[in-house]
């Protein structure tokens, strides 16, 4: 699926609004117009000194996100030399986050965005809805949250149980105190648990709003809990590509928000991040970090999605500028004083990858991942050459990360270019495994050491 969106100066070949009528037609798309910039030439989007090309804009943006096709039987994704793929758990609906347990239960958030049009309204919202469908995520939202458990401890969940459901949207879990905490679209609640259950039947208690009411482009809320288990992180996406919305639809969104889980009491921790979605603890420094996914339509190679440090009270450029302070032109009006402020990120990740899961590698079972960021990559829309359809390791250093990224499990693209999966939560089990929540192929896929 390929559709270059009409440019500032216009394009020949079919009419405009056969090629917006045409964008999905008996699961095909009708090839679009070339944009009136010429993109720059590819170069290194990755580690701390990404190459930044020179903007491009058009009127409406390239959209090419990978035909969503499923995996055929007997086909799963690769890894690295010295490791094995496996299913974990099949038939799946749409799952995208991962809780482990300490009792290694593995909860599955099978859930999707509240809206379709991906929160986004006017022709914009039409073709996303359009997008996401063939792209795979235009199914309706489970709104339940799985337990999935290995009891014989062979590498695949025989055991399944439906632990909560008639949800909304619910995304990010947390497990302190005796209960439950899971971040619904626009609510944080909480449920009580104890080791063990398989169903949790008493009602929710509601902890906190969350912003995510009416308009909700970047919906999901994940969940990070505090050492001593009385504050809650919470990642919080803006609910625009730039601001367009106007700042008043941003009051606590492209943010890491903390919850103070017996209050409620919820206040900013950093802001001026685009779509922050996962979050882990760094081991050596015990320091936040999260991936984040960046701005939109300057073209095939900007801006990158990041890994980064989450520092208290910082501010990460957006939507005024991207990787510190290179201004984004396109919103007004300008804050120069902002941008002077703004914290460069740690770790350039790829353009339009979107990078959601993050979890750092601290078991022993995989010692040449000891230390590691593992990533997540949903993959492009807004690039003519697909970026990311891949998990990665990042290799950290004295508490920094250093070096190439290194792919961990790759092949969710087939040689037609289609998606047979697209990887989002990642999180690593009891026995060191690396789990990786497929939302297209509706599977959890597990990386383990060859014995």
């Amino acid at each position: 699926m390929t559709l270059t969106m009409i440019s500032k100066t216009g394009c020949s070949g079919p009419s405009v609004i056969r090629r917006l009528a045409g964008i999905v037609l008996c699961g095909s798309v009708l090839a679009g117009c070339a944009s009136d910039s010429t993109p720059g030439e590819p170069g290194n989007e990755f580690g701390g000194a990404p190459d930044l090309v020179e903007p491009t804009t058009a009127l409406l943006p390239t959209v090419n996100p990978a035909k969503a096709v499923g995996w055929s039987d007997d086909v799963a994704p690769t890894s690295i030399p010295g490791l094995t793929v496996n299913a974990f758990a099949r038939d799946l609906e749409h799952p995208r986050w991962l809780l482990v347990l300490p009792n290694g239960d593995i909860l599955v958030a099978e859930t999707n965005g509240p809206t379709s049009g991906a929160g986004v309204k006017g022709i914009k919202g039409w073709i996303a809805a359009k997008m996401m469908a063939y792209a795979g995520a235009g199914v309706p939202s489970p709104d339940r949250i799985t337990l999935l458990r290995d009891a014989d401890q062979d590498g695949v969940a025989e055991q399944r149980f439906t632990l909560l459901d008639n949800l909304r949207s619910p995304f990010g879990m947390a497990l302190t105190g005796g209960f439950l905490y899971v971040a619904n679209a626009a609510e944080l609640l909480r449920f009580p648990y104890q080791q063990g259950d398989t169903r949790i039947t008493a009602p929710a208690e509601s902890v906190a709003p969350l912003p995510g009411k009416d308009l909700n482009q970047h919906w999901t809320k994940n969940l990070l809990l505090s050492a001593d288990g009385k504050t809650l992180y919470v990642a919080v996406g803006s609910n625009s590509n730039i601001g367009e919305n106007g700042l008043t639809a941003e009051h606590h969104r492209a943010a890491i928000l903390t919850v103070d889980v017996d209050t409620g009491e919820t206040d900013v921790f950093a802001s001026g991040l685009r779509n922050p979605v996962g979050m882990a603890w760094q081991p050596s420094s015990q320091r936040l970090w999260t991936v984040v996914n960046e701005r939109d339509e300057l073209g095939d190679q900007l801006v990158p999605d990041y890994l980064t440090e989450v520092e208290e009270g910082a501010f990460y450029g957006w939507p005024y500028s991207y990787w510190g302070d290179n201004v984004d032109l396109r919103v007004t009006p300008q804050q120069p004083a902002l941008v002077a402020q703004a914290r460069r990120p740690d770790y350039a990740l790829g353009a339009h990858t979107a990078s959601l899961g993050l979890a750092f590698y601290s078991h022993t079972a995989i010692p040449s991942l000891q230390g590691a960021a593992i990533i997540g990559q949903h993959g492009s829309w807004n690039r003519a050459q697909p970026s990311g359809y891949k998990v990665i390791a990042v290799p950290f250093d004295d508490g920094q990360p250093t070096g190439s990224p290194q792919d961990l499990l790759v092949g969710f693209l087939n040689s037609d270019a289609q998606a047979q999966g697209r990887p989002v939560g990642v999180a690593v089990d009891s026995q060191g495994a690396i789990l990786v929540a497929d939302d297209v192929g509706n599977i959890i896929w597990r990386i383990s050491a060859l014995e």
